[in-house]
């Protein structure tokens, strides 16, 4: 009943509370709150309380691998937002982007701080290049159908892959979990309001952001087998806050 809940209510309530933020200080800021794992965070947890923490400190590997094919399909959308494509073109090749990378990194194995290495080194490289979109135009009124359906596929995300977690197995689990999906809606509806360069600056900012994802990801890998799964967690998001605000001023000073 309690990992119902959580299934139910956590990432929606987390997604909530950003989006609200995003809209209060813009595209830029919207997307790095958006890097933070806020429906990978919940699944993780769930994970490590039905499938147990060897399952679930694999799977993160798989998920800090999955944050190289969210950086594919930020770059893939920013650079087809930046030839004028219309939104769905840019989400399409957005996701086709995430999947390849998905299919290439799916057998990959590194030790957890090497392939924690790669993944900033990657987060790095993606925000440097991806620049000179112009200016956004001004926000329209956020409706509250809006947040509706980010919170609804929020939920229906999480509840999707912790119930064929065993049936993928820790390392596919892993990948998937980092599926852009609070980043396409938040994406496409930026896209749609405020321009391409507005959806092009709040993926930018939500690589930026992803570092202090990553730093969640590699605590849970390393400790998840050492000490208990609420001590886990709790350093594991203590850390992840701590990286995602130094990574603020830089998200600031470039958008």
């Amino acid at each position: 009943m309690a990992t119902t809940v959580l299934k139910l209510l956590l990432a929606p309530l987390l997604i909530l509370l950003a989006t609200l933020a995003g809209r209060r200080w813009g595209p830029a800021v919207g997307g790095w709150l958006a890097g933070l794992p806020l429906t990978s965070g919940p699944v993780s947890l769930i994970l490590a309380l039905e499938q147990g923490p060897e399952f679930t400190a694999r799977a993160a590997l798989g998920t800090l691998f999955g944050l190289i094919s969210l950086a594919a399909f930020s770059f893939a959308y920013g650079a087809a937002a930046a030839r004028r494509i219309r939104w769905p073109g840019c989400l399409a090749a957005a996701l086709g982007a995430f999947a390849v990378s998905t299919l290439a990194l799916r057998g990959a194995t590194l030790p957890l701080g090497l392939a924690f290495a790669l993944v900033c080194a990657v987060l790095a490289g993606v925000g440097a290049v991806m620049t000179g979109h112009g200016r956004p135009r001004p926000a329209r009124r956020l409706l509250p159908g809006d947040l509706a359906i980010r919170m609804a596929i929020a939920a229906t995300l999480v509840l999707v892959l912790t119930s064929v977690a065993a049936a993928l197995g820790p390392a596919l689990a892993g990948a998937l979990s980092p599926i852009p999906v609070f980043g396409a809606l938040l994406a496409v509806f930026a896209h749609r309001d405020q321009g391409g360069a507005a959806a092009a600056q709040l993926l930018r900012g939500m690589v930026l952001g992803s570092f202090g994802f990553a730093t969640f990801l590699l605590v849970v890998g390393t400790l998840l087998d050492r000490v208990t799964i609420p001590q886990t967690y709790a350093l594991a998001s203590a850390g992840a806050l701590g990286v995602h605000g130094l990574t603020l001023g830089v998200v600031r000073r470039v958008s």
